[in-house]
C-alpha cells in the first residue's frame, strides 16, 4: 500500500500555473500603473485572492494581454490598456455635450486634448452647467450610464416662484409623473428658498428640469455638483482635470457595488 504525496506547496502550484498562462505584461505591474500601490503591494492583493483575470481568481506570476483581458479587483473593473484616460470637467453655460454642433455652438470635446479622443459620459443640456466625466473607456463609461447601476447625480437648481412648499418637495422626493412616466424617488433639499438640492440616479433627458416645472417652479439656473462620489468645488468653469488614482478607484468600486 503506497502512501499519499504530499501536496506541493501553493507557490510551486502557482508558479506551475503561470508557466501554462498566456505572455503579456506581469499582472502586478499593471496594478501598480493603475494606481493600486506599490508592487509589493499589488503581489499581496493577488496572494489574497482579490484580483481576476476574465472571472478567475488571478495567482502570482500571471501575465495579462491589456488589450484583451479584464481585470478586476474586489469586483470592480480596473482599466489596463495604457492609454485610457478620464477627465473631470466643469461645463460652462452654453457649451454642448457632443463632439460636433451643426449650429457652430462650442463643444465641451474642445475644452480638452485633441488627443486621445474621449466622449462624455451621460449628457449635459447646452444650459447646464457644472461636472461631466468624458473618457476613452467604454467599458467603464457603459456602467455608469447602464440604469441597473442607478449612480447618482447630484445638482443645485435655482427656481421661480420663491420659497418651494414642503408639499412640492415631498412630490420630487416620491416621484413626479412625466410623459415619459413617473420619475424614480429623490433626495430633495432646500437649502435656502428657491434652491433645491436634488440627487437623482436616472438619466432621463433633462430630467430635473421637467420635474421642477411640473410643481410650478421651473429651473433659472442648474448646476450639477457630483457624479457618484467625484466633487471638485475648486474647478472653474471650463476647467478640467485628469482623476486621481484614488477617484478612479471609488468610482469603479462604487459602480460595482450599484451594479
Amino acid at each position: 500500500m503506497t502512501s499519499e504525496q504530499p501536496e506541493p506547496p501553493l507557490w510551486e502550484q502557482n508558479a506551475a500555473k503561470s508557466a501554462a498562462l498566456p505572455q503579456g505584461i506581469r499582472l502586478q505591474k499593471v496594478l501598480a500603473s493603475a494606481g493600486l500601490g506599490s508592487r509589493r503591494v499589488c503581489d499581496d492583493l493577488i496572494a489574497e485572492g482579490r484580483v481576476t483575470v476574465n472571472g478567475e481568481v488571478a495567482v502570482l506570476g500571471r501575465r495579462v494581454d491589456p488589450a484583451a483581458d479584464r481585470v478586476e479587483l474586489d469586483g470592480a473593473p480596473i482599466g489596463v490598456l495604457p492609454d485610457l484616460v478620464y477627465y473631470l470637467l466643469n461645463k460652462p453655460q452654453g457649451v454642448v455635450t457632443t463632439s460636433k454642433d451643426t449650429h457652430g455652438r462650442p463643444t465641451v470635446v474642445e475644452l480638452l486634448p485633441a488627443e486621445p479622443r474621449v466622449f462624455a459620459v451621460g449628457r449635459l443640456d447646452a444650459d447646464t452647467e457644472g461636472l461631466l466625466l468624458l473618457t476613452n473607456d467604454g467599458d467603464l463609461a457603459n456602467r455608469i450610464a447602464h440604469p441597473s447601476h442607478g449612480v447618482e447625480k447630484e445638482y443645485l437648481a435655482e427656481v421661480d416662484g420663491g420659497r418651494v412648499s414642503p408639499g412640492h418637495i415631498r412630490q420630487l422626493r416620491d416621484g413626479i409623473e412625466l410623459d415619459d412616466g413617473i420619475t424614480a424617488e429623490a433626495r430633495v433639499a432646500q437649502p435656502e428658498p428657491g434652491v433645491l438640492r436634488i440627487t437623482i440616479h436616472e438619466g432621463r433627458n433633462r430630467q430635473v428640469r421637467r420635474m421642477c416645472a411640473a410643481v410650478g417652479h421651473p429651473v433659472r439656473r442648474l448646476v450639477r455638483t457630483r457624479i457618484g462620489p467625484l466633487a471638485d468645488r475648486s474647478l472653474a468653469p471650463g476647467a478640467w482635470r485628469e482623476l486621481t488614482a484614488a477617484e478612479w478607484k471609488v468610482l469603479t468600486e462604487a459602480v460595482a457595488r450599484e451594479g
